[in-house]
């Protein structure tokens, strides 16, 4: 994992957080926002991009913890950690345990398919074709919108989006839902192999989390807002997912 130090000055600071230590889970498996390269080793993506650049604006020092999906909210909402990157949707149920910050991007929700695919062109479509398999990752709100049209017997439930890819790749589900950003990731790695079908499903906003009560919101809001007013958070999101809002 990268190791920052305490980035930003005292002087410059929005908010002066006196190179106090953020702890930050992420899951390093969900392109673009975190992911390690198979080439270098190394962690990269957009959490690894803003989230310093934030942590520039408040004078602190951002400290990047790889966490399992499955129980990452969880942790944040036990203060294991300062915070939750990820691309985490703000829903009502989440806000019962953790704070979310300002929405940085809203996102739609895809089917992800192989090429050429024919046999469905909306969510409609897949439903009423009794022998698909749809690929998703399990405690995502994908999955949640996944047992909204379908029975869980048609549901296909990976630990990580890298599994449910390549099971579609294999021909082992018929098409993974998943956000639009994420699946961005992989048409740019697989641009032969994949593409998107049918209309958005469903709409979501992304946000960080916090423990319950924490003295970060408002710092990292008005880091956020900087960002967005000065178009910085703009270009950085068109650099990962290829438009700015």
């Amino acid at each position: 994992m990268p190791v920052y130090g305490c980035l930003g000055t005292a002087e410059d600071a929005l908010v002066d957080l006196n190179c106090r230590e953020v702890t930050i889970a992420v899951e390093n498996a969900y392109l673009p926002f975190n992911y390690i390269d198979e080439a270098t080793g190394q962690a990269g993506g957009w959490d690894y991009v803003v989230i310093p650049e934030i942590c520039e604006m408040l004078h602190c020092t951002p400290v990047f913890e790889e966490c399992s999906w499955d129980i990452l909210i969880q942790s944040v909402a036990d203060g294991l950690y300062d915070m939750g990157a990820d691309g985490i949707t703000n829903t009502t149920d989440r806000q019962e345990i953790v704070d979310f910050s300002d929405t940085y991007i809203s996102i739609d929700q895809r089917l992800l398919v192989n090429k050429g695919e024919t046999r469905f062109a909306s969510i409609e479509d897949f439903v009423a074709i009794p022998e698909l398999i749809l690929g998703v990752q399990s405690g995502t709100t994908n999955y949640e919108t996944a047992v909204k049209y379908l029975p869980e017997e048609r549901i296909s439930a990976f630990e990580q989006y890298p599994f449910a890819v390549q099971s579609l790749l294999s021909n082992d589900v018929d098409a993974v839902l998943i956000d639009e950003q994420a699946g961005m990731g992989y048409l740019n790695e697989n641009p032969d192999g994949l593409e998107f079908v049918g209309p958005s499903i469903s709409s979501d906003e992304l946000a960080f989390i916090f423990p319950n009560d924490s003295d970060l919101v408002d710092p990292f809001n008005q880091a956020l807002q900087a960002l967005k007013d000065s178009g910085r958070l703009a270009e950085i999101n068109t650099q990962f997912f290829g438009f700015a809002e």
